[in-house]
């Protein structure tokens, strides 16, 4: 087990390098030019591809509840909005009549939550008939057209429309290629997962401070067209690599009824939709850091450093910081582990994600009580939020993602990544509903009931696991993740 981390040093050169957008070669790579530090090419391409992908969603998630709040749904404004009054009354049907702050919380929940729900059926669609490489450039398109659309207030419902229906294509068909460049026993999988999330992180740090400061700057407009800008500079990255990403599978029906799933591969799909709902506790906790969090930063927290006030998605940037901070420590713990027997499996590893995560937000719960001069929250408090927080998310987000890649059955891959991604639908639209409870609780108890609800969340995983981890628990092994030297 030991000899995994002897490959460290290149995968953070390799991770060092999709990042800035070059490539770093070396006497090995000359004798195997489909190696990039060890690892295929195509690697380097898809991951470049999602850190432009999160850049654009980052963006706008960034700013999006603050742009609603705080301009388009007021008078003056909402107004403009083709098809919003049919569009309201269609959500306060189930919900019932919803001040501004809590329409703001729940459209934003459903849309984030509809952008992990649509790759169930881009993944879907990607297996059995478009193909992996139309679906992602297809993706692509719609969501530059939807982000450029968020520029204007007119096309808002439809920019949304757009980004929903482009993000279930691209992802849905984007993450299944990271894991189709490795066999089934290939150890590189799981670190190829970690570089792929590096990404992410970059993504989800430069792209609120970008549009945080366009916002303020410049305004919305400019903030949302960065963001459509990102995209497609993502689409010319995918389609420049495109000769070295892996192989269309064989597809369209015929390839499903000549490949039917085995009696051990039907246990291991039904084995993973088992577990959806306890994920989706994670997700609810962690979508409300990108909803009702801004209104929650905005109000309670000294923002004042000196003379300058920091935007309130700076902050937000610090979450996408946290992880690649604390990465390196992460990877030394888990080394230590390794070489003592004692290194968690990736179902493990979601277990301790939920119970950190949990136990980070109830530090929001306690800004209610720790308070500077100005009788506000000290801005250190969701700074050390944030890292702690992120602690949970490298335990359990990239420990997800490849069991489910790595573990399905390849004719349904896509298919279960987005199933997997029901959770996070899920999880994104309960957060949404619950986002209208800020105004009526104590920000205490409002973060003290998150908290409880990622806590229970492993609690549960970890008692169910039990039975469940004789199906996954054989190829659950432990991530071997190394970045570092």
């Amino acid at each position: 087990m030991d000899s995994y981390f002897h490959i460290g040093d290149q995968q953070r050169r390799m991770a060092f390098a999709v990042a800035i957008g070059g490539v770093m070669r070396t006497e090995a790579d000359k004798v195997d030019e489909a190696q990039i530090f060890g690892h295929p090419r195509g690697l380097a391409i898809l991951a470049g591809t999602e850190l432009w992908e999160q850049l654009s969603f980052s963006g706008m998630q960034a700013i999006l509840v603050l742009y609603m709040v705080e301009r388009l749904l007021l008078p003056g404004h909402v107004e403009h909005i083709l098809g919003f009054a049919a569009f309201r009354h269609l959500i306060e049907a189930v919900t019932g009549v919803l001040s501004t702050q809590a329409l703001a919380s729940q459209i934003f929940g459903l849309y984030v939550g509809l952008i992990y729900f649509t790759p169930t059926f881009g993944g879907w669609i990607g297996d059995r008939f478009l193909g992996r490489a139309r679906s992602v450039v297809l993706g692509a398109l719609l969501m530059t057209a939807g982000h450029f659309c968020m520029a204007f207030e007119s096309s808002f419902l439809l920019a949304l429309l757009l980004l929903i229906l482009g993000a279930g294509f691209l992802r849905g068909n984007l993450i299944p290629q990271v894991a189709e460049l490795y066999t089934p026993e290939d150890h590189r999988r799981s670190v190829a997962f970690q570089i792929f999330f590096c990404m992410v992180s970059i993504g989800s740090f430069v792209a609120p401070l970008v549009t945080g400061a366009l916002s303020v700057t410049y305004g919305w407009g400019p903030a949302f067209a960065f963001a459509g800008f990102g995209m497609f500079v993502g689409l010319i990255v995918y389609l420049s690599g495109r000769s070295v990403l892996p192989p269309e599978p064989q597809r369209g029906p015929e390839a499903t009824a000549k490949t039917p799933l085995t009696a051990e591969e039907r246990r291991v799909v039904l084995s993973l939709v088992a577990i959806i709902p306890i994920l989706t506790l994670f997700w609810i906790a962690q979508a409300q850091i990108w909803n009702t969090y801004n209104i929650w930063v905005r109000d309670h927290v000294d923002l004042a450093v000196g003379s300058f006030t920091v935007p309130v998605p700076w902050l937000q940037s610090v979450d996408g910081l946290a992880p690649l901070v604390s990465l390196p420590a992460l990877l030394l713990f888990w080394r230590w582990q390794a070489r003592r027997g004692a290194e968690p499996d990736e179902y493990h590893r979601m277990v301790l994600g939920l119970l950190i995560f949990g136990a980070s937000v109830l530090l929001l719960a306690a800004g209610q009580w720790i308070t500077d001069a100005s009788g506000k929250t000290p801005l250190l408090l969701p700074v050390a939020f944030h890292f702690a927080s992120n602690i949970g998310w490298l335990y359990f987000a990239p420990s997800a993602n490849s069991m489910f890649a790595g573990t399905a059955p390849r004719p349904v891959r896509g298919t279960m990544i987005g199933v997997y991604t029901l959770s996070m639908f899920f999880g994104s639209v309960i957060s949404g509903r619950m986002g209208g409870l800020y105004e009526h609780l104590s920000p205490a108890l409002f973060w003290t009931i998150h908290a409880g609800v990622a806590v229970s969340g492993g609690v549960v995983l970890w008692i169910v696991g039990i039975p469940l981890r004789r199906v996954i628990g054989s190829v659950a092994r432990p991530a071997q993740l190394a970045l570092i030297g």
